[in-house]
């Protein structure tokens, strides 16, 4: 949920899977985090952890230094937001929430009753976050944030998480070899920060722990809790895509900058849908992709998706999957791109074609890795495309039309 840059990290199911855990390092860096650990032991121990469980869990610990290079790699902040939203908001995901929602409606209607925040909002951040349980991230939580404590930017904030970690295993609530996730630390079906956890999960099923590893009903509960907790206005909606009239100003833009909805209606601004803007309460508008694309007024509830992963593509694609599950349609305004991004179906679509024409890049998972990109750099360049490795509509349509 939180993490490095400010607060923001990404979600495990938009991650491109990454090479375990190393089990080994050269000697002077091993020895230099080890040092670094002892050096833990009593900040960890004015945190809560005991000194037993501190020696129990480092004993033999080795670093990860393939996380560091991730601490500068965010796609909500370099991947084009068509590309980004088309990944995360495609129909697999939109028909598996829906069966998710029926599935566990008992434990959502209870949920929503005690947090106040609505069943398809709560199972859109699940969706997103770990694709309903399916992608927990494969890191060991222990050996990652114990290099990111001992090594790169953020070490003082790393270390609070690796200590909220340990105080997580001492006091039974999920056990080590279960604390497995994301780079940065988050793990669990939606994927929060250890600290975050020890704040704000709860223990909805009544077993005694707070086990966002192995009780559904824990974290979705929880996933409310901390919504709730952000701001979250009971009954209010997150936004709505609205139109913009020829020639508007848009320089008051920004999720920030919210005024009266009255005032946007004064402006011209029209609900996309045809509807009328609500009469009363305030609102922002924002342009994720300027004034030529979509446009969206948000409303608090949208800020406090914001602040579950500080990223406005993030928050976008968790609200606008909330409305799909909702029975929503598509935004009416396209992105202002002549190359759209891909689902995650056609994706495999443009591995399966590049398999075909005798690419080596592994199975067709749907992840864009460093094999599929200089594969699609290379068909790019001979489709006179421009070859930047992106799985664009453009490049699958040269591939299904050279199709072998």
């Amino acid at each position: 949920m939180t993490t490095p840059r400010s607060k923001s990290r990404f979600p495990v199911s938009a991650l491109l899977a990454v090479a375990p855990f190393a089990l080994s390092l050269a000697a002077p860096a091993a020895a230099q985090d080890l040092a670094c650990l002892a050096q833990l032991r009593a900040p960890a121990q004015a945190y809560g952890v005991s000194a037993a469980t501190f020696d129990r869990l480092t004993a033999g610990l080795q670093a990860d230094p393939t996380v560091l290079p991730l601490l500068d790699a965010q796609p909500e902040f370099v991947t084009p937001i068509w590309d980004y939203m088309a990944a995360l908001v495609d129909d697999e995901r939109i028909a598996d929430g829906r069966a998710m929602l029926e599935q566990w409606s008992a434990v959502l209607a209870r949920v929503e009753a005690e947090y106040g925040v609505d069943a398809a909002t709560v199972v859109a951040v699940w969706g997103v976050e770990s694709n309903y349980g399916r992608n927990f991230g494969s890191r060991a939580l222990l050996p990652s944030l114990a290099t990111l404590a001992c090594n790169g930017r953020r070490q003082s904030f790393f270390r609070q998480e690796l200590f909220a970690t340990m105080k997580i295993v001492e006091d039974g609530h999920v056990a080590p070899e279960r604390l497995n996730g994301s780079w940065a630390g988050a793990f669990g079906h939606t994927q929060f920060m250890p600290s975050t956890y020890l704040r704000l999960a709860v223990d909805f099923d009544g077993d005694g722990r707070r086990d966002l590893v192995d009780s559904i009903a824990d974290a979705l509960a929880s996933t409310a809790n901390f919504l709730r907790q952000a701001g979250w206005q009971r009954g209010l909606a997150w936004g709505y895509e609205v139109g913009l009239p020829a020639g508007f100003d848009s320089s008051g833009a920004g999720r920030k900058n919210k005024r009266g909805i009255a005032e946007w209606a004064g402006r011209g601004v029209r609900r996309a849908d045809g509807g009328a803007l609500a009469q009363a309460g305030n609102a922002a508008l924002l342009l994720p992709a300027g004034a030529s694309g979509p446009a969206f007024l948000v409303t608090r509830n949208f800020d406090a998706i914001y602040s579950y992963n500080a990223a406005e593509s993030y928050a976008l694609a968790i609200a606008h999957l909330s409305d799909r599950l909702r029975g929503a349609g598509p935004f009416a305004t396209p992105w202002p791109t002549d190359d759209p991004g891909l689902s995650r179906a056609e994706r495999r679509e443009v591995q399966t074609l590049l398999l075909a024409r005798g690419h080596d890049i592994g199975n067709p998972d749907g992840m864009i890795g460093a094999r599929t990109r200089e594969a699609l750099r290379v068909v790019q360049a001979e489709f006179g495309l421009p070859a930047d490795g992106r799985a664009g509509r453009r490049v699958l349509d040269a591939l299904r039309q050279a199709r072998p």
